[in-house]
């Protein structure tokens, strides 16, 4: 005679029913107006009886996924409008193709009937505390992407209490749940990174005899290489778009810079370290005079010469590597970002915040969940070149579904040298307005010393009045 299952077997099988039927609803198994199988056919498959199999769909019927009909049998329901919670998501426009987030909707939308997902266009607007603001008080989205420097501007706000607080994921990279976390709440659950690295094209260095760039190159290196790899009328060694505050600012974090700040909030400026930072960049600006700047009015256009194999390095995000379609004999591969003082490199991520005022704040959480789930995670590491934030689905080996570069776990290697803008302790308005006075030293119209004069004075007055939208 078999043992007895005790209560908690008992348990487990009931939660176990419960779960396969809806899980089967979401998934199409059972469609709406289609009729489950008999009590006694699940009493049987579940070794239940039939007071417990009803007692299991009792909990069905009051979420509203089947209804009983009297001695005919248990139906999946037609859901009506008002069954349905509709999220006002928004995002990015980028992540469309950054993070196939048109599947990842898809996929949430099978296992969640109950659920529909609008997606609502943003634009980089959403970096700013004041264009989002409204929107929150409006209602106008339930949950939406933020990268960093949206973090940064909304705790520069005192507007971290409008985002709900959400509980870290124990598998997302620590370092992601760190940086957006502020006084111990994680304010944003991380979705998805990159940093700035370096993208070559292997078979012009085959072609030159040139070796492929390691972690030990310094931009001086890269110059020399560069030389090397132009062909005259034909194709240029390196560019970057220069002027993205997604790339100049890197030579800050290179050269050791941080700005402090006095008790009255003051900066105060090393400038040793300010001058080597923008000697360099102001070296980099004269090896791109040897073809005009106009070549690139976005980061998007430096991603396009090199794919059209105009260029043979590049400074580029494995999220801008998504948006460019690769000739079927291109080879490419990519490499740590060659240094200055110190080998540091600019970390961006993305992150899902929850409106902690929104009227569907549970669905917002299930959906906010859903993108870190290893699923989702997997599938975005699979269809797209972006970095997942869940440790087990970045780091998934298996066969891919396209070409991806054969150094594509670089990142893993140069975790240590990530630093957010927040390293730099300066607001992205006082670093667009850095960028905009250094602008007369590169262009040679001005000398070092006057320019860090100007520069000084410059900073001094910014931090007078300026809200910090950085920090650590």
């Amino acid at each position: 005679m078999g043992e007895r299952p005790n209560r908690n077997t008992f348990q487990a099988r009931l939660d176990s029913l419960v779960e396969d039927i809806r899980n089967d609803i979401r998934n199409g198994v059972f469609r709406e107006g289609d009729y489950l199988p008999s009590e006694k056919a699940y009493a049987k498959r579940y070794r239940l009886s039939n007071t417990s199999v009803r007692q299991g769909l009792e909990q069905l019927v009051a979420e509203r996924l089947i209804e009983k009909i009297p001695r005919v049998g248990n139906k999946v329901v037609r859901r009506t409008r008002e069954d349905v919670v509709v999220l006002k998501f928004g995002c990015h426009r980028s992540l469309l193709q950054e993070a196939a987030m048109k599947a990842l909707v898809a996929e949430f939308h099978k296992k969640n009937p109950d659920i529909r997902v609008e997606l609502v266009g943003l634009s980089s607007g959403l970096n700013s505390y004041a264009v989002v603001k409204p929107m929150i008080d409006e209602g106008a989205v339930d949950l939406f992407t933020m990268n960093y420097n949206g973090f940064a501007d909304f705790r520069a706000n005192g507007g971290l209490d409008e985002l709900e607080t959400v509980e870290p994921h124990p598998h997302v990279y620590p370092f992601l749940t760190e940086a957006m976390t502020h006084e111990g709440r994680l304010k944003a659950r991380p979705f998805l990174f990159t940093p700035l690295i370096l993208c070559y094209n292997k078979a012009h260095f085959r072609e030159k005899g040139v070796l492929e760039p390691d972690s030990g190159w310094r931009w001086s290196t890269l110059f020399e290489q560069a030389e090397k790899l132009a062909v005259e009328n034909e194709r240029l060694g390196f560019y970057v778009h220069f002027p993205s505050s997604n790339r100049w600012p890197v030579f800050l974090l290179q050269s050791g810079l941080r700005f402090d700040r006095d008790e009255r909030g003051r900066i105060a400026v090393d400038g040793a370290r300010l001058m080597d930072s923008l000697r360099v960049c102001r070296e980099l600006i004269y090896l791109q005079n040897r073809f005009p700047l106009f070549l690139s009015e976005k980061d998007a256009d430096a991603e396009e010469l090199f794919f059209s194999g105009k260029v043979s390095m590049i400074v580029t995000t494995y999220l801008s590597l998504n948006h460019h379609e690769r000739p079927d004999d291109f080879e490419y591969d990519l490499a740590p970002l060659p240094y200055l003082n110190d080998p540091k490199t600019l970390l961006m991520l993305v992150g899902v915040a929850i409106n902690a005022r929104s009227e569907r704040k549970e669905s917002a959480r299930r959906f906010a969940d859903f993108l870190v789930s290893y699923e989702a995670q997997l599938l975005l590491r699979q269809r797209t070149l972006s970095i997942p934030s869940l440790k087990p689905a970045a780091e998934w080996t298996g066969k891919e579904l396209g070409y991806r570069p054969s150094r594509f776990h670089v990142y893993r290697d140069i975790i240590p040298t990530f630093r957010t803008f927040g390293a730099l302790n300066l607001s992205i308005r006082e670093l667009d307005a850095l960028y905009r006075e250094a602008k007369l030293y590169w262009s040679g119209l001005e000398t070092e010393e006057a320019a860090l004069r100007r520069l000084e004075g410059l900073l001094e007055q910014l931090g007078g009045g300026e809200s910090r939208g950085s920090g650590g």
